[in-house]
Formats: C-alpha cells, sequence, structure tokens
C-alpha cells in the first residue's frame, strides 16, 4: 500500500523540522514529503502497518473515505486504486 498524505495533527514540530516547512498542506502531501515528516526510511520497507514502529487509528467524527482512478499509471487505469478522506486539503491531488 503506498500512502500518500495525511492531515498532520501530532508532532507536528517534529516534522516541520524534518520538512523544513511550516506549510501544513505541503508538509505530509505526496510519499515523498509523507515519508520525510514521519522519518519513514528505506530500512521501514514491508514492515506492517498496524504494528510497531507504526500505529493505525481511525479517529471519529472524520470525512468519510473516498476512491478514485490512480493518476500517472498505464495499467489499471480504471480500477478505483486511490483511497483518501473525501474534501481533505492534504492530498496533492484531488479526487
Amino acid at each position: 500500500m503506498l500512502i500518500r498524505a495525511l492531515d498532520p495533527t501530532d508532532g507536528v514540530a517534529a516534522m516541520s523540522a524534518w520538512r523544513k516547512t511550516t506549510d501544513l498542506r505541503k508538509l505530509c502531501s505526496g510519499p515523498g514529503r509523507l515519508c520525510q515528516a514521519l522519518g519513514v526510511t528505506r530500512a521501514h520497507n514491508g514492515l506492517a502497518l498496524d504494528r510497531p514502529p507504526f500505529e493505525l487509528t481511525r479517529r471519529p467524527g472524520r470525512r468519510p473515505i473516498a476512491s478514485g482512478l490512480r493518476i500517472g499509471i498505464t495499467k489499471g487505469v480504471d480500477t478505483p486504486w486511490r483511497f483518501g478522506l473525501a474534501g481533505s486539503p492534504f492530498l496533492s491531488r484531488s479526487f
């Protein structure tokens, strides 16, 4: 799974220091920025997202998950393999 963006809510000061930006919109939008903000490296490749050092939780009252078509691919272009929070300003490209 490729997580492309997140809405930074905790640890923003540390993420801003790692990314050298205070622009919340650009802090975690896109897989490269997201990994840099979270300190994720190639050493983390293949690790389960539901076990340490990672933790995924769904927060109550958040927008629903939306799905859409992938961007910039040639195979499976009609398959809705892109997911995100509906209306999130933190996606690099909206649905």
